[in-house]
């Protein structure tokens, strides 16, 4: 028999389109609500916390994709850099240089999306639509930081027509750097949450970030 958990998992999946991947959102849940995600088939999880992450990095299995997905100070950066999947993010000059300086000490490219502002909420982070270009510019020079793509918050609203318009700004804006890149590479736009997922997936986004609808809530 499922547990509310796994049936949560495969509910969503059933509701997804093949090209689109769940990053079930786990900050603050226990490593036994993790695992029961896990035995789902579940593989990529989110966090917001680093030391957080880091606790449940070394005891859940190896083959588990970690995002982070919460705001990151660069001094934070280092110790997440040896394992972290993808880094969401990604809303300061600084975040970037430190992921090359930390990517350079382990040899290896440490892969992050660039964080655009598109919601009306000032509080939200990211860069805004004229500052991607130059941003894009700076990616050039660090050979130790490999950008996906790009992460987007819609307002907290009931205004679904609001909603669509941001996160098909954000696509918009997604596919004007695409253009520009290389698109084996380039080619993540995580958008959607568990309000608002449907919109997203609807607007292009390839990657939701789920978290209450597979948890329960906070």
């Amino acid at each position: 028999m499922r547990s509310r958990i796994e049936e949560n998992i495969f509910h969503l999946r059933s509701e997804l389109p093949p090209h689109v991947e769940l990053i079930a959102v786990s900050k603050t849940k226990p490593a036994p609500m993790l695992m029961e995600a896990y035995e789902a088939g579940q593989r990529h999880f989110g966090e917001n916390y680093v030391q957080e992450l880091c606790d449940k990095q070394a005891q859940l299995p190896t083959d588990i994709q970690w995002h982070f997905i919460g705001p990151l100070q660069s001094n934070k950066v280092k110790y997440i850099a040896p394992f972290v999947h993808l880094i969401h993010g990604v809303a300061g000059i600084s975040t970037l240089l430190e992921m090359n300086k930390q990517g350079q000490k382990l040899n290896k490219k440490i892969a992050g999306l660039i964080q655009i502002h598109v919601a009306q909420e000032e509080t939200k982070s990211g860069f805004e639509s004229h500052e991607l270009s130059s941003v894009m510019e700076e990616v050039k020079n660090l050979e130790y930081v490999q950008i996906r793509g790009i992460m987007a918050m819609a307002s907290f609203t009931e205004n679904e027509s609001q909603i669509r318009s941001e996160f098909r700004k954000a696509y918009a804006l997604f596919s004007q750097i695409k253009e520009t890149q290389d698109g084996h590479i380039f080619n993540v736009l995580s958008m959607g949450m568990s309000g608002d997922w449907k919109i997203a997936v609807e607007e292009g986004s390839t990657h939701i970030r789920v978290g209450s609808s597979i948890f329960g809530t906070r």
